[in-house]
């Protein structure tokens, strides 16, 4: 027989507490359990949420990284639990960008940050995103053009100022991700940014700057005036 979190009292309960008092009310293991549902024998489903946010070291943000694959070697958490933890934390990054893309107008890196680090910020494996901005700085379209390994990601140059030219967007900037954490730019990032400033001048794009992202830091080129 699973342990149940029936027998506790109503107010203790995570999906009884939330009624009552709100989602602000519950701790954030109280909310994974409510998408956990239920536990094993040994342990409940606020047990098991305790358990999974241990994995993350108790991070949101690297509870966030971590594949449904990963979930599932917690004993207790089977593939409709993980996925369901998995769909749940997207959507809170797709909240995340839309709120920042409301007002997503670009007057630094910072700005550039806050809505490039919910679009690739936490994948496993190297990203890169674009902004096409219009004349004004403000936020035209946004997309994730190329996946790659966990070293290097395919940069198509000529794809980006295609679709700049597409979106009518006079302004772009680019960024990708390093999983490690590493900020420090390799030759390749440096060759990249060159290639497509030199591109963009032919087009009369202006390539505004390269983010480099890792675990909630970020390298600017324009920062270091390596633009």
């Amino acid at each position: 027989m699973q342990k149940s979190i029936r027998n506790w009292n109503e107010e203790d309960r995570p999906r009884e507490k939330l009624m009552a008092k709100g989602t602000e009310a519950l701790t954030n293991a109280e909310l994974l359990a409510i998408l956990i549902t239920k536990g094993t024998k040994e342990k409940s489903a606020l047990d098991l949420a305790r358990d999974l946010l241990k994995i993350a070291d108790n991070d949101l943000n690297e509870l966030g990284k971590l594949s449904h694959e990963i979930m599932r070697q917690l004993k207790g958490i089977g593939p409709v639990k993980a996925v369901t933890i998995a769909a749940a934390l997207e959507l809170g990054r797709r909240r995340q960008r839309f709120t920042v893309q409301e007002k997503s107008k670009i007057g630094g890196s910072q700005d550039a940050f806050d809505i490039f680090n919910p679009m690739i910020g936490d994948h496993e494996h190297e990203a890169l995103a674009i902004l096409y901005l219009n004349t004004a700085n403000k936020v035209k379209h946004t997309e994730v053009l190329s996946h790659g390994g966990l070293s290097a990601t395919v940069v198509d140059i000529r794809l980006i100022l295609k679709n700049a030219l597409l979106h009518a967007a006079p302004k772009i900037l680019i960024a990708h991700n390093h999983p490690s954490g590493n900020l420090t730019p390799s030759q390749s990032d440096k060759d990249i940014t060159r290639k497509l400033q030199e591109a963009s001048k032919l087009l009369d794009i202006q390539f505004l700057d390269h983010l480099i992202i890792g675990h909630n830091a970020y390298f600017s080129f324009a920062d270091k005036d390596m633009l």
